[in-house]
């Protein structure tokens, strides 16, 4: 059977929060009017509020002109700025001294709840073993692997047992040693080849997201001396175990080029191409289709077919897309670049085909049913009665899974003859539960569940099967909010059942709404610092994040960006209206292109919310994307236009937070940080715009807006348990002090 490597030339997501680790899943904690009546909080009376310098600079486009005195910031050589974010960073550490106790409180309450040592269940992939850990006292996880035991009787099993602790465990990569080196680290691929001889991986040092590809010698445990790439974004291997292939991303942090290397030999060759047979890397190359904007192709190779994932319209015309929606073809390996493709699954009404992963036996495909997630199998091969068939048709397995699952994430699964399927899955009220879905017998089991001390749970029980849930301590509940248009938004909304007090409670609403990524809603032990003392926490999945269907990102992106905005601040009136939170104690979180959307409705209704944590946030929109030479402003043309069309440049000057700042109206109290090495969101973009905030809004109010520069990290932070337990405790402990509820040691407040 021959196999096939699939190099796609994806590009590099921008302004998105992280991935998962390499090879598994770690558990959570791994990884226009006047405002309010209230006063804001006092000025720390020992400093005031840094000034930046203002240097004239105009800006224009189609005809308009404006001044931007801040943009000598965008040189991040100049020593001025250098200074000025000292100083900034001097102001938030004395605005925040009267925390200090707060913080230790609450990093104390995160910490306790962490086990000293925490792993994934392991993996097989033929004879190994694979998992990570993060061993006691250490910050950053290791990669590992054991020699799988067989397991043929209960005689053995005893044996086995007897003698696992002598088990030799290899160390594959350890995080750790990389962090004390280099004071960093961000590990971005990890690939074992599938002889299980070498690891190729790639590392970033410095928080620029550069990342080098280095390949080590699991037998000698030494990295090969003659291989350091820099620029690598995505590895494959050939099956000869020798053949390594990567792609390379230009300045501006895309990827374009395909290169592979053989181990033992100099030479790097490029090419251009999709598919590669995996038997004969250097044997010749296979385009699969021309490329047409607005479709993507997603390959699975099984048995000299290729299955195709794609919304483009069987006859090929690029007006003619199916509303975005997947469906599935398949063709023969020889036939691909004909135009004979095989329609097997189409979608239907209130279900769309996310994603796929092919086996030797069974096809699992990734849904969105009626809004809800939901993964099932199907026997593979598909006996084909060439006619289009529905999911139904090929009588399916529906995976089991608790009812109140918001988050789904596959595990490695690398072994292509297993019939067992692994899956991680979550919820804001259920711990990170592993559990393998046997497609063969259509049974399951629950391998694992993440272990939080100092919680009282209950299983849920659910055929024979158990699995641990908090419900009966907090509540989750999803609300639909009609935003300004009539269109339903889904408003997922978190609370203490003993804490929270209806029309009382403070709360915090999370938002993203861009690049069609789903906001993140799984388990997070640290969170409960805050619902025990009463706070309500809300996530809203506005337009332009994931969604149902394609058309929901569409609808929220581009030309329909406002759209993502006032579903946003639709949602923070529901949450005051109906009682959740009260009507002076909301705040907002925005991550990175979140921090857009959040910025964007402070400014047209800043007397909604009390506080905002703004997150390495994308503020600057319309002066970033009229410079093409930053890294991924070509790309964010996808996004949010090109503001170079003047259609386009209307649109983004209408909620771009940097140009849309009130003059003397009171805001939120806001955090605001950044990091110096951030190559997807630039560190002058939060200072501009805290700058701008001084310049311009209230004077009592700017004193409450603080910037925070992490000088040496980069737009994912440092990464380390205990230093996200910190950062976490900072961010709760501003929430706390500029909503009014400093002394917050006790757990109701």
């Amino acid at each position: 059977m021959a196999s096939f490597i699939f190099l796609r030339t994806i590009r590099k997501t921008n302004r998105l929060l992280p991935t998962t680790h390499p090879l598994n899943n770690i558990p959570s904690y791994f990884f226009s009017s006047i405002r309010h009546q209230t006063k804001p909080p006092p000025v720390p009376s020992s400093q005031s509020p840094p000034v930046a310098k203002k240097v004239p600079f105009k800006v224009a486009a189609h005809g308009v002109s404006w001044e931007d005195p801040y943009h000598w910031m965008s040189n991040t050589h100049d020593p001025d700025l250098l200074n000025y974010l000292n100083h900034e960073n001097n102001y938030s550490e004395a605005f925040m001294a009267d925390t200090h106790d707060l913080q230790r409180t609450l990093f104390s309450e995160m910490i306790s709840r962490v086990p000293d040592q925490v792993s994934t269940p392991p993996e097989g992939w033929g004879p190994w073993l694979y998992y990570q850990c993060i061993p006691e006292r250490k910050e950053y996880p290791v990669l590992c692997r054991k020699l799988a035991v067989e397991n043929t009787s209960w005689v053995h099993n005893m044996i086995n047992y007897a003698k696992k602790g002598f088990v030799k465990e290899e160390i594959l990569l350890d995080w750790n040693e990389i962090a004390q080196e280099h004071g960093y680290v961000h590990v971005g691929t990890c690939r074992i080849s599938p002889n299980h001889r070498f690891l190729a991986y790639t590392v970033d040092v410095t928080g620029e997201e550069c990342f080098l590809l280095q390949v080590k010698d699991l037998q000698s445990g030494t990295i090969v001396p003659t291989i350091r790439v820099e620029g690598v974004v995505s590895l494959a291997w050939a099956q000869d175990s020798c053949t390594l292939f990567y792609t390379l991303c230009d300045h501006s942090q895309r990827p374009y080029r395909v290169q592979y290397m053989t181990l033992g030999s100099n030479p790097i060759c490029d090419i251009i191409v999709y598919v590669v047979d995996a038997n004969n890397p250097k044997g010749g190359l296979l385009k699969i289709h021309d490329r047409v904007s607005g479709v993507q192709f997603f390959l699975e190779h099984h048995r000299g077919f290729f299955y195709i994932l794609t919304n483009l319209h069987a006859g090929g015309e690029e007006k003619e897309l199916l509303d975005g929606n997947y469906y599935l073809v398949r063709c023969r390996v020889e036939d691909v670049q004909s135009a004979h493709w095989e329609k097997i699954i189409v979608p239907t009404k209130g279900t769309n085909i996310q994603d796929m992963d092919v086996f030797n036996e069974h096809l699992v495909l990734y849904l969105n049913k009626d809004d809800s997630p939901m993964i099932c199998s199907i026997k593979m091969p598909i006996q084909s009665n060439k006619k289009e068939m529905e999911i139904d048709d090929l009588d399916p397995w529906c995976f089991t899974m608790p009812s109140n699952a918001c988050s789904i994430n596959p595990g490695s699964n690398h072994d292509f003859m297993n019939s067992v399927y692994r899956v991680v899955l979550s919820s804001p009220v259920m711990p990170d539960l592993v559990v393998d879905y046997d497609m063969s017998t259509r049974t399951f089991s629950i391998v694992h569940q993440e272990d939080v001390l100092g919680i009282s749970s209950k299983p849920h029980k659910n055929e024979a099967h158990e699995w641990i849930h908090v419900s009966n301590s907090y509540f989750c509940e999803r609300k639909e909010v009609v935003s300004h248009d009539g269109t339903v938004v889904p408003l997922t909304i978190l609370y203490s059942h003993k804490a929270h007090k209806m029309g009382q409670s403070p709360g915090i609403i999370h938002g993203y709404g861009s690049y069609g990524e789903t906001l993140g809603k799984s388990w997070c032990a640290e969170r409960l610092s805050l619902l025990d003392r009463g706070w309500v926490v809300a996530f809203a999945d506005v337009r332009g994040g994931g969604g149902g269907d394609p058309s929901w990102h569409k609808n929220g992106s581009g030309l329909h960006k406002l759209n993502s905005i006032n579903d946003f601040i639709s949602c923070g009136n529901y949450l005051i209206k109906e009682g959740y939170v009260h009507k002076d104690q909301l705040g907002a979180i925005g991550h990175s292109a979140g921090g857009l959307l959040v910025a964007a409705a402070i400014n047209m209704h800043p007397q909604l919310f009390r506080a905002a944590i703004l997150k390495v946030p994308f503020l600057d929109v319309c002066n970033t994307l009229l410079d093409p030479s930053l890294p991924l402003t070509v790309l964010d043309y996808e996004e949010f236009g090109n503001p170079q069309i003047k259609s386009y440049f209307d649109s983004i000057m209408k909620y771009s937070p940097y140009d849309n700042i009130n003059r003397g109206v009171c805001y939120p109290a806001m955090l605001v940080s950044a990091s110096f090495n951030d190559s997807r969101v630039g560190v002058w973009e939060a200072a501009k715009y805290v700058s701008r905030i001084r310049e311009q809004t209230c004077s009592n109010c700017c004193g409450s807006v603080i910037l925070k520069t992490n000088m040496s990290g980069g737009h994912f932070g440092e990464g380390g348990r205990s230093g996200q337990c910190e950062e976490l405790a900072y961010e709760y402990a501003f929430l706390m002090k500029v909503m009014g509820h400093l002394d917050a040691s006790e757990r109701d407040f």
